[in-house]
């Protein structure tokens, strides 16, 4: 088939590695999302997918919004059998929907009809998901609700920050994308209907959303670091400035400290929760680069008794 791959961040660019790749389909194209500042300097920066597409010397088109007439015309002229979609970020029209004779196909981090939305991984990971996924479906106008082509499943270990998953989820996913633009083409995949039940919504998650609350118990609170890592951050409040939380671990056997109540020794630092305390790891204060949590509180001379978060 004739392919326009549509995707922005480093997470597309395994599967837009596969289809280059698989040597039976043609990438004509690639749509992502317009160049974006970045860095100190805030100079504007092509997306990951761009880059590796023009490294592949793919054209390369990169609308504002998907509804602009230039665009879609541009789309018309290509005239792909099929969209194959990872992590594009913007909404698709109607008037794009309908311009490729086998749709958009999107690969989406969960098993649908579950965590529906921008964040998948994310909140699969904050809930305390054993057990994850991956998922092609032909998009519609509603949300992730499209009838879906194929599936495939990814144990959540209990170290597994977002990013770790989701690195094995795009590598993985890039293998079941590919296979489905393989059995559309052939005729021997069909789409069926996602289920009524199980449906789930997994929108972004802010700032606000990753702000730590230590009355919540242990585990509560490591899966919002894990589930935050490495967007946006885990953050908490120390001394009136805000404290990134790359890494903690539950203590089983340690309750000896109320909320948000801190305890450092020369090479641990604990923090009380609703339920057991947790060991901080690393962390990064507030402009500075991130650091083990024991070199950060002899720096700062934790006061017996002191409290975090407020």
């Amino acid at each position: 088939m004739k392919l326009v791959f549509a995707g922005t961040p480093e997470v597309a660019v395994p599967a837009l590695d596969a289809l280059i790749s698989s040597g039976r389909h043609e990438v004509a194209a690639v749509v992502t999302r317009p160049d974006a500042p970045a860095g100190r300097g805030r100079r504007l920066v092509a997306s990951p997918v761009a880059e590796r597409a023009e490294e592949a010397g793919i054209e390369v088109l990169k609308p504002v919004r998907p509804r602009d007439e230039d665009f879609l015309a541009r789309l018309r002229e290509i005239a792909p059998d099929c969209c194959p979609v990872v992590a594009y970020g913007a909404l698709l029209p109607k008037t794009a929907l309908d311009i490729p004779a086998r749709g958009w196909v999107n690969l989406h981090f969960s098993l649908l009809p579950a965590w529906r939305g921008a964040a998948p991984v994310q909140h699969a990971v904050m809930a305390g998901d054993e057990v994850t996924g991956a998922s092609t479906f032909l998009i519609e106008e509603g949300l992730d609700s499209g009838p879906v082509y194929g599936v495939l499943t990814e144990e959540v270990r209990p170290t597994d920050t977002t990013g770790d998953l989701l690195t094995r989820l795009a590598f993985a996913g890039a293998g079941l994308l590919a296979a489905t633009m393989d059995g559309i083409e052939d005729g021997t995949l069909h789409a069926v209907p996602q289920p009524e039940e199980g449906i789930t919504l997994a929108p972004k998650i802010t700032v606000e959303d990753a702000q730590v609350q230590w009355s919540a118990p242990a585990l509560r609170v490591d899966r919002v670091v894990r589930g935050c890592t490495p967007a946006p951050g885990a953050w908490t409040i120390f001394r009136g400035e805000r404290l990134k939380l790359i890494q903690a671990v539950p203590v089983l056997d340690r309750a000896d400290l109320a909320p948000g109540e801190l305890s450092a020794s020369k090479n641990n630092v604990y923090v009380g929760t609703g339920s057991h305390a947790v060991e901080l790891l690393w962390v990064q204060p507030q402009g500075k680069k991130p650091m083990r949590a024991a070199d950060w509180a002899r720096g700062v001379r934790i006061a017996p008794g002191e409290l975090i978060g407020v």
